[in-house]
C-alpha cells in the first residue's frame, strides 16, 4: 500500500479554488488534459459538479447536495484498495471538470494529489479533508471513522456549496440541517448509547482503521499501535506485537476483536480464530461502502450495531 503523501507547501486552507492550467505530472491523464487551461462544468440541469476520491465522501456529499449536485465517486468497487488505486484516463477527464473535488488527504490517496495536478482548472474547488479537520501527514487517514470530523466535512461541503452556487445558499443549508438532524440520527444516537455503556472496554482491533472510532466510543484499545499501522500500511508486523496480542487473546484481555473484513490478512485471520476459540466476540469493519449501494449512514449504524451487539455479548450488559 502506497502511503506516501504528495502535497506539499502552497495553500494550506481545508478548501480552496484552483488556479492554473494543466501540467504534465500523470501520464495516464495526459490523454484527459486539454491544451488550455480546463474549466469546472456544472453538472446535468446546472446541478453543481462533484467528485469525490472515496464513496463514503461521495454519499455525504450526494446527501448534502441533494437534487442541487451530481456526484460521481471514484473508489465505489469494495475489493478495491484506495491505498494502491491506479487512475485512469477517464478518472483524468471527470476530475478535470468537477466544480468541487473532495479528497481524505493525508497519504491515504494520493493518486488525487496526482490527478489534481495533472488537470488543474481555474475555479475549481479543492477540499482535503485531512487538513480540514487537523490531522497532518503521516497521521491516521481514517477520518470518516471519527464522528466529530465527519459533521466537520459536512459543515464544509455545504459551505462550498454555497460559495459555488449562492443562488441555492438556502436549499444547502436546509439539507445540511436535514442530514445532520434525522439521516444521522441513529448513526450518533448509537455513538452515544455505546460510549455511555460501555467506555473504558479494553478491545483489540486487526489496523489503525479501528482507532479514531474507538476513541469516539470511549473503547481502550490494547493493540500495539506498531501492529495496527502495520496491517494498514501493508508492511509485516514485529514478532513482539503479534506475541503481545496471543497473550492478550489467551488471557482474555480484550472483550472484543474488531477487524477490517477488506484486509483480512494472515496474521488478522489468525488472530481472529484466535479469539473465537477463547470465547471473545468478533466484529467486521470495511474500509468502503459495504454493499458499495449503501449510504454512508447505513453501512455505519450496521457497524456500529455489530460492535454494540458484541460488546453487550461481552459483558452482559
Amino acid at each position: 500500500m502506497d502511503r506516501t503523501p504528495c502535497r506539499a507547501g502552497g495553500d494550506r486552507r481545508p478548501t480552496r479554488p484552483v488556479l492554473g492550467a494543466c501540467s504534465l505530472l500523470l501520464g495516464v491523464v495526459l490523454a484527459a488534459c486539454s491544451t488550455g487551461p480546463a474549466s469546472p462544468s456544472p453538472g446535468p440541469n446546472g446541478t453543481v459538479s462533484v467528485v469525490a476520491a472515496e464513496n463514503f465522501w461521495g454519499s455525504i456529499a450526494k446527501q448534502v447536495g441533494g437534487s442541487r449536485v451530481t456526484v460521481t465517486s471514484i473508489i465505489t468497487n469494495p475489493n478495491s484498495d484506495p491505498h494502491a488505486y491506479e487512475p485512469t484516463a477517464r478518472d483524468g477527464r471527470t476530475v478535470s471538470t468537477a466544480q468541487l473535488v473532495i479528497e481524505n488527504g493525508i497519504g491515504y490517496d494520493p493518486w488525487m494529489d496526482r490527478l489534481l495536478a495533472a488537470t488543474a482548472a481555474p475555479g475549481r474547488f479543492e477540499l482535503d479533508v485531512g487538513r480540514l479537520v487537523g490531522v497532518p501527514d503521516g497521521g491516521n487517514p481514517h477520518r470518516w471513522y471519527d464522528p466529530d470530523n465527519v459533521h466537520s466535512v459536512i459543515a464544509q461541503i455545504a459551505a462550498d456549496y454555497i460559495r459555488i452556487d449562492p443562488r441555492d445558499a438556502a436549499y444547502f443549508r436546509r439539507q445540511r440541517q436535514r442530514f445532520e438532524t434525522q439521516g444521522l440520527a441513529r448513526y450518533d444516537g448509537l455513538v452515544r448509547d455505546i460510549r455511555a455503556t460501555y467506555a473504558g472496554t479494553p478491545i483489540g482491533a486487526s489496523e489503525s482503521i479501528v482507532t479514531p472510532l474507538a476513541d469516539a466510543l470511549g473503547l481502550r484499545m490494547l493493540t500495539p499501535e506498531s501492529f495496527l499501522d502495520a496491517i494498514s500500511e501493508g508492511t509485516e508486523p514485529t514478532a513482539a506485537d503479534k506475541a503481545t496480542i496471543d497473550r492478550q487473546i489467551r488471557q482474555r484481555q480484550i472483550k472484543i476483536y474488531v477487524y477490517n473484513s477488506q484486509n483480512a490478512t494472515p496474521d488478522v485471520t489468525a488472530q481472529v480464530d484466535e479469539a473465537r476459540a477463547h470465547g471473545i466476540p468478533v466484529t467486521t469493519v470495511t474500509e468502503t461502502l459495504a454493499p458499495a449501494s449503501a449510504t454512508f449512514e447505513q453501512w455505519q449504524v450496521t457497524e456500529l450495531r455489530g460492535i454494540e451487539a458484541a460488546l453487550s455479548r461481552a459483558t452482559g450488559h
